[in-house]
């Protein structure tokens, strides 16, 4: 899997850094899981602090685009961030019995 920042655009009033990024990968469309960790290692950023948008991949196509933003501080992610997105890619609570 390789990713190529193609724009880093800072919002201030919001806190955060929104990335846009072109994802090349073999195989099967990679996890958000992997995608994120792969994109905090490359930008240095915590994945507390990051929230992973959109990926778009055409059919049969190795190369997808996506979307992610990165706040100053988790807090700065709570209060603007979607709980569905934020939740999306996060290993699911094993039910109660």
């Amino acid at each position: 899997m390789d990713i190529q920042i193609t724009a880093n655009i800072r919002n201030e009033l919001l806190l955060r850094n929104e990335v846009e990024f072109t994802l090349t990968f073999d195989g099967a469309t990679p996890s958000r899981k992997e995608i994120i960790g792969k994109l905090g290692a490359l930008l240095d950023a915590n994945e507390e602090k990051m929230a992973l948008d959109s990926i778009k991949t055409h059919y049969g196509s190795r190369v997808g685009k996506g979307l992610a933003r990165i706040y100053d501080t988790p807090e700065a992610r709570a209060r603007t961030e979607r709980e569905y997105l934020v939740a999306r890619g996060q290993p699911k609570a094993e039910a109660e019995e």
